[in-house]
């Protein structure tokens, strides 16, 4: 091509630039925290700022979209839909940051947040957790336990990674993946006339019963097993620690109904008796939750594939292959 069709092109165009970036991390940071605590004075207490800080940069966040996040109601902050729209992109993106700090400092991973169940928090996470600890020696985990409604609003708020629950309950942000199973038993004190015969349901329909609370789902199970087949009990303790159950009918005051990786203790050591009924084994599935818009993270994704995988593990199964500290 010859010079003066060169000069005829005239200058080579620049290519536009990118548009710049009106909003930062640090304003959806303190968008995320607001919304799951409720306001900018409890959100600066979650991200080391102060309340003007925070409110400042939730008013820049808004300004910078053009719309409203929040319904004002007095000192309260509800989401409104913009905000229930932003909300999970934002934390996802806000998670992605989090692995990109520590993605070329693997000795230092991001804490991994879990909630739990009672039953699986007590009794089954803590051997799983101590395996996961030989294979990812340097990760913090922080695990929150509560019943089964308490741990599907953690998940559903963005406050855990991954949750473990017992009962049947769902919510339309998240994904329910089947676990492990357990098996309900009811047990009174070992010196309890009850126990060393067979029980008529009437029997049991006229005992006084100590259960978990409501929203728990080893309640929500109990009462699907035993109601259908029971008929209406005469619950005179409901009580949120399977513990406390368990030392009320060791002191005769009660029978009572929980899963039998609770009981196994005490059945194995005689303190506590299960009882002879004609009623079908109680069997129910555990399972794991997840946010269905949260970024699951290598950490994460590597937990999961351990519960996964290691489902003998609580009850003495040899642990996997130690990960070392740069991978």
């Amino acid at each position: 091509m010859s010079e003066k069709s060169d000069q005829a092109k005239g200058p080579p165009q620049a290519l536009p630039l990118a548009p710049r970036l009106r909003l930062s991390l640090r304003q959806l940071e303190v968008f995320v925290a607001t919304a799951r605590a409720g306001s900018t004075r409890a959100a600066a207490d979650r991200v080391a700022r102060s309340q003007s800080a925070a409110s400042a940069a939730l008013a820049e966040l808004e300004s910078a979209l053009g719309a409203q996040l929040f319904d004002r109601l007095g000192r309260r902050l509800r989401l409104n839909d913009n905000g229930r729209a932003l909300l999970p992109k934002a934390a996802a993106l806000l998670d992605r940051a989090v692995e990109l700090e520590h993605l070329l400092s693997p000795a230092r991973p991001a804490p991994l947040h879990l909630a739990a169940s009672l039953t699986i928090g007590e009794y089954l996470l803590p051997g799983l957790l101590a395996r996961w600890k030989l294979v990812c020696p340097a990760q913090p985990v922080q695990l929150m336990i509560g019943n089964t409604r308490e741990v599907v609003e953690a998940v559903a708020g963005f406050d855990a990674d991954v949750g473990f629950i017992e009962g049947t309950q769902t919510h339309p942000r998240l994904v329910v993946r089947p676990w492990l199973t357990d098996e309900l038993v009811v047990f009174a004190a070992a010196d309890h006339p009850l126990v060393g015969r067979p029980l008529s349901l009437r029997e049991l329909r006229a005992a006084t019963w100590a259960l978990r609370e409501h929203g728990s789902g080893t309640r929500e199970a109990a009462e699907l097993w035993l109601h259908e087949r029971v008929g209406a009990l005469d619950v005179a303790f409901e009580l949120s620690s399977p513990e406390a159950i368990k030392r009320l009918v060791a002191a005769g005051a009660a029978l009572g109904c929980l899963p039998r990786e609770v009981v196994a203790q005490e059945l194995a050591q005689g303190t506590l008796a299960e009882l002879q009924t004609s009623l079908p084994r109680a069997i129910r599935r555990l399972s794991m939750v997840l946010h269905r818009d949260k970024h699951i993270g290598r950490d994460t994704a590597e937990f999961i594939r351990h519960c996964s995988e290691l489902r003998g593990a609580a009850r003495g199964e040899v642990p996997p292959r130690r990960r070392s500290a740069s991978g």
